[in-house]
């Protein structure tokens, strides 16, 4: 597996000897893999360099050190990471106005559950959406969504031959689809050779 573990892990005082740089190299890397959809809806697909960025800051920030605290964070963060067969995802739903954004989450309940991919000639593949907890009410859906694209081994198979790929959300509220940009699906297509 893919997974992290306490020995891919800088301690707090090296972490902060190489922060700039790890950080730089991140930003770089998560470049690829942004997707806006539309102009309200962002996913960051993740893989094991973004978990293990999100990892270390929260050590850092929360100053964790202890070994079983470090643990917990790993069991937290390791899911996000795709497993060779499946895109995983943050999915946020970006409002900047407070009001708006009130409005929008109400009308946009079970949304996480309409986004797609798909390449040519094969039915759309929905996310399976927060598996590790509910995140919406029957008043509003929340602002942020953890999704897993579980991929057939077609679909994988089309994607490492070079296929394009299609994204998209089909919430009667937000309705939209875009083609990945080549190199957002190059960086994705890594993540379906990652074991």
């Amino acid at each position: 597996m893919n997974r992290l573990t306490r020995d891919d892990l800088f301690g707090l005082e090296q972490y902060a000897e190489v922060r700039n740089g790890f950080r730089a190299k991140v930003l770089a890397h998560k470049r690829y893999r942004k997707v806006a959809v539309g102009p309200n809806a962002t996913l960051y697909f993740e893989d094991r360099l973004t978990v293990q960025y999100q990892v270390q800051e929260m050590l850092r920030v929360e100053r964790i050190f202890e070994a079983a605290e470090i643990q917990s964070e790993l069991d937290a963060y390791n899911p996000l990471i795709p497993d060779g067969n499946n895109w995983k995802a943050t999915f946020m739903l970006e409002f900047p106005d407070v009001e708006e954004r009130r409005r929008a989450l109400a009308e946009l309940i079970a949304i996480e559950d309409e986004v797609w991919v798909e390449v040519p000639g094969q039915d759309k593949v929905f996310a399976v959406a927060d598996e590790d907890l509910e995140r919406e009410t029957d008043e509003k859906t929340s602002a942020v969504h953890f999704l897993r694209f579980q991929l057939p081994g077609e679909f994988i198979a089309a994607v490492q031959a070079g296929a394009p790929v299609r994204i998209g959300i089909d919430h009667p509220a937000y309705q939209r689809a875009l083609e990945l940009p080549r190199e957002v699906r190059d960086a994705l297509a890594e993540d379906l050779r990652a074991h």
